[in-house]
C-alpha cells in the first residue's frame, strides 16, 4: 500500500469534511432561531383569599410543565400581601405588569393571552379590550359561567349573560372548570370553537413556604399525618369586614340565618374524629374573614375536653404556607373550594360542602370522580351523609389517598389535554 496516497487521500477527507461541518455550521448561525411563544396570563385577581391566589401560580405550573420554553408575562389585579415575592420566587422568569407602559408593550410583544381561572370571566373588560387593540386570539383557563355571581344577590341580567356570551364566543377555546357552567354555555348559545371541561388552574399550584408551615405545627403539636383540616365559610364573604366597603344588611342577614345550620355538621365532624381517631383537627382559614368564623362557630361551642384536641389558627395565611400545612395532614373538610382543590392537586383527601351561593364550581367534584365527597347543604338528604363521610377518610387513610389519588389524576390527564389545545392554538 502507498502510505503517502492513504495519507493524503485521508487529509483531503478530513480536509472535506471540515469544509462541509463549517458551511453547515455557517448555515445553522445565519438560521432563524424559532421564536419563543409569549403569552400574557391575565390573572391574579385579589389576595385576601388563598384560593384566589392559587389560581395563578397554578396556571403558571401547568404551561411550565407543558410548555416549558413559553415566555409568560402576568398582567394582574392584584399581588400585593407578599403575593408578588412568592410568585418571583417560584417563577423566576415571570414578567409581571405594573404600569400602563408595561401593558402597552406586552399587548404588542405578546401573541396570545389567556384568561385565567376564576369564579367568572372576571376581566371580560380587559379580554375585549385586548381583543379590539390588538385582534390577537385569545382563549379562557378553568372558569366557571355563573348564573348569578357568588358575591352577588340577584340573578345575572339577560343583557350582562348576552355579553360575556360574545365575548365566550370570541375566545380560541374555553375550558369551564365544572360541567354546569359548560351546560349553561350550550344553552345560552356560546360559539367559541372549543367549549370542554377544564379543571380550575389551582389544582396544579405548588408554592410551598415549608419552615413557616413547620414552625405552626410544631408549635401546637400537630404532627404529620396526625390532623385534619377544617375550612369555615359564610353564604356571603363579609368583604365589609376587611375591605373599604358599605355593610351589607341583606347579605349579613342570610349569613346569620344559615351560619348555625352551615356549620353544624362540621362541628359534629370535629367531635367524632376526636372521640374515635388519634387525629388532631387544625380549624383554618381560606380567606381574612374566616379565623373569626371559625372560632365562633366551630371552636368556641365544642366540649372542653374535645377543644383539647383542635388546634384554631388566628391568623390568615399565603398560599405557601398552606399548601405546606395540607400536603402534611390526613385530609381535609368544610365549606369552601380551593383548599380541597389544592389538596387533591397532591394527593390529600378533601370533602367539599357547598350551597347554592357558592355557585355551580362545586360540581367539579362530580367532573373529577370525588362525588362521593362532595354534598350540598341545601339538599336535606344530604346533611346526615357528612359526618360519615368524615369519618371514613379519617378512619381509612389508605382508601381515602386512592380516591385522591384517583381525581388528581383525571385533573391531570385534563391539563395535557388543555394544553395541547392551546398549542395549536399558539401554531
Amino acid at each position: 500500500m502507498n502510505n503517502n496516497l492513504f495519507n493524503r487521500r485521508d487529509a483531503l477527507a478530513m480536509l472535506g469534511l471540515a469544509t462541509a461541518g463549517a458551511a453547515i455550521a455557517a448555515d445553522d448561525t445565519a438560521a432563524p432561531t424559532k421564536a419563543k411563544k409569549k403569552i400574557l396570563l391575565r390573572s391574579s385577581w385579589q389576595t385576601v383569599n388563598i384560593g384566589d391566589i392559587a389560581h395563578t401560580p397554578g396556571v403558571l405550573q401547568i404551561l411550565r410543565t407543558h410548555m416549558p420554553d413559553a415566555e409568560i408575562t402576568l398582567w394582574p389585579s392584584r399581588v400585593d400581601n407578599g403575593v408578588e415575592e412568592l410568585l418571583r420566587a417560584e417563577f423566576p422568569k415571570l414578567k409581571i405588569i405594573k404600569t400602563a407602559a408595561q401593558r402597552k408593550q406586552a399587548f404588542e410583544e405578546c401573541e396570545f393571552l389567556l384568561h385565567g381561572s376564576g369564579p367568572s370571566l372576571v376581566a371580560q373588560k380587559d379580554v375585549i379590550r385586548w381583543r379590539e387593540e390588538t385582534q390577537k386570539p385569545y382563549g379562557v383557563y378553568g372558569i366557571t359561567l355563573p348564573s348569578k355571581g357568588s358575591s352577588s344577590t340577584k340573578p345575572t341580567t339577560e343583557p350582562a349573560m348576552a355579553k360575556t356570551i360574545e365575548v365566550l364566543s370570541g375566545a380560541e377555546f374555553v375550558f369551564f372548570r365544572d360541567s354546569h357552567s359548560l351546560a349553561l354555555a350550550k344553552e345560552k348559545g356560546c360559539q367559541s370553537k372549543i367549549m370542554e371541561f377544564g379543571p380550575d388552574g389551582a389544582f396544579a399550584c405548588d408554592l410551598r413556604e415549608p419552615e413557616k408551615a413547620n414552625a405552626f405545627l410544631k408549635a401546637n403539636d400537630l404532627q404529620p399525618g396526625k390532623f385534619l383540616c377544617c375550612i369555615p365559610r359564610l353564604r356571603y364573604t363579609p368583604y365589609w369586614t376587611i375591605k373599604d366597603r358599605p355593610f351589607d344588611e341583606v347579605k349579613h342577614a342570610r349569613n346569620e340565618a344559615m351560619k348555625e345550620h352551615d356549620h353544624a355538621q362540621l362541628r359534629r365532624a370535629i367531635v367524632e374524629v376526636v372521640k374515635t381517631t388519634d387525629l388532631k383537627v387544625l380549624v383554618c382559614p381560606e380567606d381574612q374573614t374566616q379565623m373569626k368564623v371559625g372560632k365562633e362557630l366551630l371552636v368556641d361551642p365544642l366540649p372542653a375536653e374535645i377543644r383539647k384536641r383542635v388546634v384554631w389558627r388566628p391568623n390568615y395565611w399565603l398560599t405557601g404556607e398552606a399548601v405546606s400545612t395540607y400536603v402534611q395532614s390526613a385530609g381535609l373538610f368544610g365549606n369552601e373550594m380551593h383548599s380541597p382543590i389544592m389538596c387533591i392537586g397532591h394527593g390529600i383527601p378533601a370533602i367539599v360542602c357547598r350551597w347554592a351561593e357558592q355557585t355551580s364550581k362545586g360540581y367539579m367534584w362530580e367532573d373529577i370522580g370525588l362525588g362521593q365527597w362532595l354534598f350540598d347543604l341545601d339538599n336535606p338528604a344530604d346533611m346526615p351523609k357528612i359526618v360519615p363521610a368524615v369519618l371514613e377518610m379519617a378512619q381509612n387513610p389508605d382508601k381515602a389517598k386512592q380516591i385522591a389519588a384517583a381525581g388528581r389524576k383525571v385533573v391531570e390527564q385534563r391539563q395535557a389535554e388543555t394544553m395541547a389545545v392551546l398549542k395549536r392554538s399558539l401554531a
